[in-house]
């Protein structure tokens, strides 16, 4: 069954924005774990405004689930991974004030960058994955430069999904199936909710992960917390 992992940006942009430790991150993170998540998605960006640093290590020390770390591979980035060594980084081509992920990799021309990095993350015995757009080639060059796994951006199939599943599916299989012939792992994320990831899974089940945050956070303000990741493991079923 595909693992789940909850993003909990969107809970340290609500504490952040009255400052203090409402809601408290850390209390969110464990209760996720309680209500079946199979891990923990962070994406601290150099603006802190919403994951901050401080909260990494904290994270990190009380989790008892996968711990998984996302962001551009900056020396920052790099040096604070090193040093909490999550279960996984996630490496993700954003730019520093980009509002959000919203596209992959260019692992052709990225080639020698991204193989300096991994080998950082490998030698510290973390687990690695490059967020791709869905092309096969994207893929090839991705497991070329060391990546352990690949995660795929979503976002066009979300796009596409209420008009075309079938056509929106398509990319992503075949992409799917080139992952899996080239022997490395599988995640998936971006704008998957409870509209669309059953059929997303479905079409796709070898999936090892998918990271869910902000539709999730907007289904548990209607659902509650526990209801909402009761519902999204179910559509990985």
């Amino acid at each position: 069954m595909t693992k789940l992992s909850v993003n909990i940006n969107k809970i340290a942009t609500i504490r952040n924005a009255r400052g203090g430790n409402a809601p408290d991150l850390l209390q969110v993170a464990k209760d996720c774990e309680l209500y079946g998540a199979d891990g923990i998605t962070v994406h601290p960006r150099p603006d802190e405004r919403h994951i901050r640093r401080s909260d990494v290590p904290a994270l990190r020390a009380i989790l008892t689930t996968e711990f998984n770390i996302e962001g551009y591979p900056s020396k920052e980035f790099i040096d604070l991974v090193l040093r909490v060594k999550p279960h996984q980084v996630t490496l993700v081509p954003d730019k520093p004030h980009q509002l959000t992920s919203n596209h992959g990799w260019d692992t052709i021309a990225e080639q020698g960058f991204l193989r300096d990095v991994l080998n950082d993350i490998r030698a510290a015995g973390i687990r690695s994955s490059i967020f791709i757009d869905a092309d096969i080639h994207m893929a090839e060059y991705a497991a070329k430069a060391g990546a352990d796994r690949v995660e795929l951006y979503t976002g066009p199939y979300a796009e596409l999904y209420p008009l075309d599943a079938q056509k929106a599916i398509a990319p992503f299989v075949r992409t799917a199936e080139q992952v899996r012939s080239l022997g490395i792992g599988l995640n998936a994320g971006h704008d998957l909710s409870l509209r669309n990831l059953r059929f997303f899974s479905e079409n796709i089940p070898w999936v090892d992960e998918v990271s869910i945050g902000h539709a999730l956070i907007c289904d548990a303000l209607y659902m509650g917390l526990s209801a909402t990741i009761e519902a999204y493991k179910n559509c990985l079923k």
